[in-house]
């Protein structure tokens, strides 16, 4: 156990959406141990409606004017949250049946609602149909199967294609293009599936869907990313049925969770989409221009909050024992896709800034060694009782963990 009295500086993320407020977090103006009550329980999620809203509103203020935004739901599929986010975007991306639903229950028009996925059932793309939605098209058995469907339904299905693109995005998180992969259509062959959609009298052509990837922090990564998205749209729509009127051209915007890591700048990419907007306006006229975006509009608006069980020193190191973990907060643990497992920016919640700091383990209460949650970081020492809180957990947080997983008690999630 390493401890250092003399240090007293916060050191919690420098996030402006979660003040402190005598040295104890808050979420929507309230402690979080008030928050403990409204839940009922730890370990549970905050989100703050305010933070989503100003990221929607500060990055329309950043972005070309002509483009639009879509909310990629599978970040946080809170049926609270995916109402409030409606208000805020103009169209919302889902990729399941039962995110499908959700959204349908949102005044977002069901033309401007979007379904994209791998693998579709044969009733998500029965319910896609009767919706009236966008359905991405990523293979040519879900063409068949859509175009099954609208006759069945005696509707006309209005369908993009998926791109699988021949290019892909550099430094990316995930790269979701570029290279053989389950998602999309590979784009020397869209020709080809363009003429099978124009020959049908159930499928109605409306555009691309191209996306290439996710989490990336380096703008100029992205500005070349939209450059070969622009040039591929351009030539895939000469092959087109019918005029492009959707162009989604993904999102890729990335968020800061890892020491070391910076906010993204904006400035040249929207300088460069404005440039493409522009030449798009004259290419394809009917176009409208998506960026569709989860993590980057909701990730940084929430935290998940645990408690602390017990306090355990082994060899001279401190375990602090929560009732949170991997079977919540699965990308928090390292466990979601890092090659090198980092922290997520931790907080003792309530007590934020302390002169008596200690070197610790955080870790869950599962029979695994990989339920962690930060491993060797300067916290202010806690004890049993105390609020551990994970910033930067308002994407991809309890849906994308495994919540059963020794069956253990579930979160709860609250809006504020």
């Amino acid at each position: 156990m390493s401890t250092n009295p003399t240090a007293s500086a916060p050191i919690h993320a420098e996030n402006p959406y979660f003040p402190v407020v005598d040295n104890e977090l808050t979420a929507g103006g309230i402690k979080l141990s008030e928050l403990v009550k409204r839940a009922g329980q730890t370990p549970f999620y905050v989100y703050d409606k305010n933070a989503m809203t100003e990221r929607v509103k500060a990055l329309r203020a950043a972005m070309p004017k002509d483009l639009s935004l879509h909310y990629a739901m599978k970040a946080n599929p809170m049926p609270a949250v995916v109402k409030h986010m409606s208000g805020l975007v103009d169209g919302i991306d889902v990729a399941s049946g039962r995110e499908l639903r959700v959204a349908l229950d949102t005044p977002t028009k069901p033309h401007d609602i979007s379904f994209a996925g791998p693998g579709k059932s044969l009733e998500e793309i029965r319910l896609a149909v009767a919706s009236d939605i966008v359905i991405n098209l990523e293979s040519l058995t879900q063409l068949q199967q859509t175009e099954t469907a609208a006759h069945a339904l005696n509707k006309k299905a209005k369908v993009a294609i998926r791109v699988n693109p021949d290019f892909e995005l550099k430094s990316s998180g995930m790269k979701m293009g570029g290279h053989a992969a389950q998602f999309g259509i590979d784009a020397e062959i869209v020709p080809d599936v363009l003429k099978r959609i124009g020959a049908s009298d159930a499928l109605e052509f409306v555009g691309f869907h191209i996306f290439w990837g996710s989490q990336n922090l380096r703008p100029e990564n992205i500005i070349e990313a939209h450059d070969n998205t622009f040039a591929l749209a351009y030539r895939l729509a000469q092959s087109a049925p019918a005029p492009v009127k959707l162009l989604n051209i993904g999102g890729g915007l990335g968020i800061p969770y890892f020491p070391g890591d910076k906010a993204l700048e904006l400035a040249e990419i929207s300088a460069n989409l404005e440039r493409h907007l522009a030449e798009c306006k004259q290419r394809l006229p009917e176009a409208e221009v998506v960026m569709e975006l989860g993590r980057y509009l909701v990730g940084e608006a929430g935290l998940y909050v645990c408690e602390v069980l017990e306090r355990k020193v082994s060899r001279g190191q401190v375990f602090l024992i929560t009732n949170g973990g991997l079977h919540h907060h699965l990308a928090a643990s390292g466990n979601f896709g890092q090659i090198i497992r980092k922290n997520y920016p931790l907080a003792v919640a309530n007590r934020v800034s302390s002169d008596d700091m200690e070197t610790v383990h955080v870790v869950g209460p599962l029979c695994t060694p990989l339920d962690l949650l930060g491993s060797k970081m300067t916290l202010p020492k806690a004890d049993i009782g105390d609020l551990i809180a994970v910033y930067q957990s308002g994407a991809y947080g309890l849906t994308a963990s495994p919540r059963a997983f020794l069956s253990h008690p579930d979160a709860v999630e609250l809006l504020v």
